[in-house]
């Protein structure tokens, strides 16, 4: 591709005039804008799901209504861990401008910002799937935050970021422009879930499920976007130079097998997002990188299925 040196003068097409067809007049400014919002809003189609046109494949996840259903479903999960709440950072009452990161259908951005009118809530996602009925404070923005932010400096009270796994290439880079954007005392809260199945009786050994783990480990390291956040984060931030760090971590089962009810319910709408889940986690990565047929797709996804029934499996990841 051609370049301008920034101190050369760029030259005019001189042989340009009223009728060229690449200016119009002023009857196609809608149509050239239509034209630039339905190459941002198109989608892509593939093995039978949906994805996002914008950047295409730079993530992994689809963005059909099966996706969007299953991101609101994990939404009311974390709820529910959380007791009801968004965030576990202590903000200030009234924060005046907020980030999230990775949005999704917008549901955090659009519950933070109805709970904080005070705040200016900007979101941001790859994929044009958020609400057009939204608080009046909060803004969605098609944009990817893994490429220079072009937002003011030392200008969020707080951004969030959750489920951003296998998003990002280079946390010391993202890292570095959180810690620029957040004003002083600013804080960062980003909440991950462990890809990796465990059980504390060994009943997951040797089943299907057992082997998510590994494989979407090893699509994460040939996509070049880890899927070990959930583990590596809190090392990955203090080494960016974050202060007072804090890293909690919370028990998810996949399954209502556990007998304290708050446990029960977490793992029954659990093991519901990875039966719903599971074909669109799996499809991308695994037909890309890892070779997989459809086919064998398909018959690993009936097989962890068939676990995500077994009573005797007692299993649960890190959140």
């Amino acid at each position: 591709m051609a370049a301008t040196d920034s101190n050369e003068l760029i030259r005019i097409d001189e042989s340009l005039n009223d009728a060229d067809s690449s200016y119009g007049g002023d009857s196609d400014h809608a149509s050239e804008t239509t034209s630039l919002y339905s190459a941002i809003t198109k989608h892509v189609y593939e093995n039978g799901r949906r994805y996002h046109s914008y950047r295409a494949g730079t993530y992994w996840g689809p963005d059909d209504e099966i996706a969007q259903d299953n991101l609101d479903l994990y939404h009311h999960t974390f709820l529910l861990t959380l007791d009801g709440k968004l965030f576990l950072a202590p903000i200030t009452n009234n924060p005046q401008r907020v980030l999230d990161l990775g949005t999704g259908t917008g549901i955090w951005a659009i519950d933070f910002a109805d709970q904080h009118p005070s705040a200016s809530v900007v979101a941001t996602d790859l994929s044009p799937i958020q609400p057009t009925d939204v608080p009046p404070n909060l803004e969605f923005q098609i944009d990817d935050f893994c490429q220079p932010w072009t937002f003011r400096k030392e200008s969020f009270d707080f951004i969030h970021a959750r489920s951003i796994y296998g998003c990002v290439a280079d946390y010391p880079t993202l890292y570095s422009e959180v810690m620029e954007h957040l004003k002083p005392g600013g804080w960062f809260e980003q909440t991950e879930i462990s890809v990796v199945p465990k059980s504390e009786d060994e009943s997951l050994n040797g089943t299907s499920l057992d082997t998510w783990g590994p494989l979407a480990w090893e699509c994460g390291e040939k996509f070049g976007k880890s899927f070990r956040i959930a583990e590596d984060s809190k090392e990955l931030m203090e080494a960016a130079g974050f202060v007072n760090v804090t890293y909690r971590t919370f028990k998810w089962p996949i399954g209502p097998w556990p007998k304290d009810p708050k446990m029960k319910e977490i793992g029954a709408f659990n093991r519901l997002g990875w039966d719903e889940g599971i074909n669109g986690w799996a499809m991308f990565l695994f037909t890309k990188y890892l070779g997989w047929r459809t086919e064998e797709i398909q018959v690993l996804c009936a097989q962890i299925r068939r676990d995500l029934r077994n009573k005797a499996i007692h299993s649960y990841q890190d959140m």
